[in-house]
């Protein structure tokens, strides 16, 4: 993969992207506390760099991530991840959109955000892995359309109960 062209951000960002589905295919070789302490530490540091990707205005349409992980290679990385959390994988969201029309709380796991995290970085990673370089602006579109549109509230959200179990290790 050439980088000629892409920011010192966007190069950042295909790092973290790389690191974190690192971290995530490794989770169940990984103490769940270490685990947990690693997502704290490159949750934040992937949500400030997404959010501060620069795409080129002259792409005049988004670009499209292929799908690269299949339903039932995400199923595993969830059920693992859900094998670290144990009981502490489910948690009350507040902010689901179905929260508005409900006197019930919403119940969402750690796990399933996650590995939706996971699935579309995995899909990027795969994308820019041997991409033409006239190929990467059209990506680093795509991962920040992506983000704007979905995992960047799911990060937000997932950040709530890991910072929770990350403070309280003896629920662990």
């Amino acid at each position: 993969m050439s980088n000629k062209g892409l920011s010192n951000n966007s190069l950042a960002f295909i790092a973290l992207c790389n690191e974190y589905c690192s971290a995530i295919e490794q989770a169940f070789e990984t103490e769940p506390a270490d685990f947990t302490a690693n997502m704290i530490r490159l949750l934040p540091r992937l949500y400030i760099t997404a959010n501060d990707l620069k795409t080129e205005e002259s792409i005049e349409e988004g670009g499209y991530l292929e799908q690269a992980l299949d339903e039932e290679n995400y199923e595993t990385v969830r059920r693992n991840l859900e094998g670290v959390f144990g009981a502490n994988d489910t948690y009350l969201e507040v902010f689901e959109e179905d929260m508005k029309y409900s006197d019930t709380p919403i119940a969402a796991s750690v796990s399933e955000g996650l590995a939706d995290i996971f699935q579309s970085l995995y899909n990027f990673v795969e994308m820019v892995r041997d991409a033409p370089s006239d190929a990467l602006p059209g990506a680093i579109e795509a991962i920040k359309e992506d983000f704007d549109n979905y995992w960047g509230q799911i990060l937000c959200n997932v950040m709530r109960p890991l910072n929770h179990i990350y403070h309280n290790p003896e629920e662990i």
